[in-house]
């Protein structure tokens, strides 16, 4: 018997294990669902949903090979443990994780029963997350590599093993009730491949102009992060298709009416952020403690960790007076997606003008991403809010956000029904219409939405005040140069990218 250990890999195809094992004997496809992962503080019930929409179409794609998926509740050791009481396991073949304290945890405690019994367990690598890495010399050279490795087939055919299947079990059954969601992004790999295909000939060209707009970017961004996060594609898969739609792109004649630029270099950017994503997972692989303390540890104690801090609640609620702020939270907790710009004010607005630690929002922001991704999470947590010691430090300011990416103020209006009969010359700040408006659109500040419950330029000020104090510290440079050397990219920009990223990080300053 060949265990296959489904977890954030919820596929068939580019799938190494499922391979490896279709190879040496009868096949036990397995998922577990663990207890463990329901009481997580990171863990909402639209992860389940998400899940296990993936889990029905992977038994039924594993079902047409000739074995089933195996579903088990349990803890991971325990199941393990009963299969082996009925059956001898010969091998067990999962994907590796770079996930949270928890799965890791989890994993380790599984090496050591596998060992104590006897049983070989293979981790095989599926992203660009390189373990036991000890720079990041070589890092991009490795990762460039391992994207360029051929894409691993489906097998023909499996040999089931005897096991029943059991059940996929609904969120009833695990004690939970669904979530209210607004258009939640269905699971599965048929779902992440028609998303790929629609980004790649139909979406993609408007995505450089739309990537930091919260009305266009639902529509125009690639919307793959839920899949790569629980594997229902694979980076590589992406990278690859990429490439291919690149040299597509190359083969028009110049002479054909096609925005070939455009839509080559919205491939280039998508690209890169795949490299990027997997450059932020590795931060994660390589120190597991970031989840829990700040990078540097001369940040430690700085700022408020309290998880029952009014301004915490309002923050989470989308109740800060802010409606930008509101509206982006309102957005991500009913929809659980928000592009990236965005997410970075959630976190700057949460980081320097509330001066919350970024343990307590990191949690309420995991449970409400579709596309939670610990690697990436726990590391933007700590660069947005200035405690990498490394990064630039950048301050948004949601106004300029809003006159910027939502001018007229549709998106508020459609997350912040409350506001949708203010003036459009007062929808970015509310608070300062007069008295007599208030009552004509029938919006008072401070009955029918708060006002701002800090002053943004102020509290801005003071941040970045104590911030840089520290971060001038002898002790936090020498940690600061640690980090750098453990953790840093090894690119080397060229002229015009150091240009641009000086002028960006200006830009960043200036913001507030």
């Amino acid at each position: 018997m060949q265990i296959v250990w489904f977890k954030r890999d919820l596929r068939v195809r580019d799938h190494s294990p499922l391979m490896e094992a279709s190879v040496r004997g009868d096949v036990l496809p397995l998922y577990i669902v663990e207890p463990g992962m329901f009481t997580h503080p990171e863990f909402d019930p639209t992860h389940w949903t998400f899940i296990r929409e993936s889990l029905i179409e992977l038994r039924a794609m594993l079902a047409r090979l000739g074995a089933p998926l195996v579903v088990r509740v349990g803890d991971a050791v325990d199941v393990f443990d009963s299969i082996r009481e009925q059956h001898t396991i010969d091998a067990i073949w999962a994907h590796e994780e770079t996930g949270n304290g928890w799965s890791f945890a989890r994993d380790k405690h599984v090496r050591r029963w596998a060992k104590a019994h006897g049983i070989p367990l293979t981790e095989i690598p599926q992203t660009g997350a390189v373990r036991g890495l000890k720079d990041r010399d070589q890092w991009a050279s490795i990762w460039d590599a391992r994207m360029s490795i051929p894409i691993i087939t489906i097998p023909s055919r499996l040999t089931a093993t005897a096991l029943e299947p059991g059940a996929i079990p609904h969120l009833i059954d695990l004690g939970m009730r669904p979530t209210l969601t607004v258009d939640l992004q269905p699971g599965g790999e048929r779902r992440a491949w028609d998303t790929l295909e629609t980004f790649l000939y139909q979406r993609a060209v408007n995505y450089p102009h739309s990537l930091s707009n919260p009305n266009l970017a639902y529509e125009n961004c690639s919307r793959l992060s839920a899949y790569l996060a629980w594997g229902n594609l694979s980076t590589k898969q992406v990278v690859a298709v990429l490439r291919r739609r690149q040299n597509e792109l190359a083969s028009i004649p110049p002479e054909v009416d096609f925005p070939t630029e455009r839509w080559r270099l919205a491939l280039r950017m998508v690209e890169e952020r795949l490299h990027w994503r997997d450059h932020f997972i590795q931060k994660l692989e390589r120190e597991p403690r970031i989840e829990f303390e700040n990078f540097v540890r001369a940040y430690d104690g700085l700022r408020d960790d309290n998880p029952n801090n009014p301004r915490l609640l309002a923050w989470r609620e989308g109740m800060t007076g802010f409606p930008m702020i509101d509206a982006c939270m309102r957005a991500l907790n009913a929809t659980h997606y928000l592009n990236f710009r965005m997410r970075a004010m959630l976190v700057s607005f949460a980081s320097y003008d509330l001066w919350l630690h970024w343990r307590e929002p990191s949690l309420h922001l995991a449970r409400v991403y579709l596309d939670n991704e610990p690697g990436i999470h726990y590391s933007q947590m700590q660069m947005q809010s200035g405690t990498t010691g490394i990064n630039a430090i950048r301050v948004y300011n949601p106004v300029k956000q809003a006159q910027t990416y939502d001018p007229d103020g549709t998106f508020i209006r459609r997350w912040l029904p409350e506001l949708a009969a203010v003036p459009t010359s007062f929808i970015h700040l509310p608070h300062l219409m007069p008295g007599d408006m208030q009552r004509r659109c029938g919006v008072i500040i401070g009955t029918h939405y708060p006002a701002p419950i800090v002053d943004h330029e102020s509290a801005a000020r003071d941040a970045m005040a104590k911030i840089y104090a520290v971060r001038s510290r002898p002790e936090t440079k020498i940690e600061a140069a640690y980090i750098q050397a453990l953790h840093g990219s090894r690119r080397r920009p060229s002229e015009r990218r150091r240009k641009r990223a000086a002028r960006s990080d200006a830009r960043q300053l200036r913001l507030f």
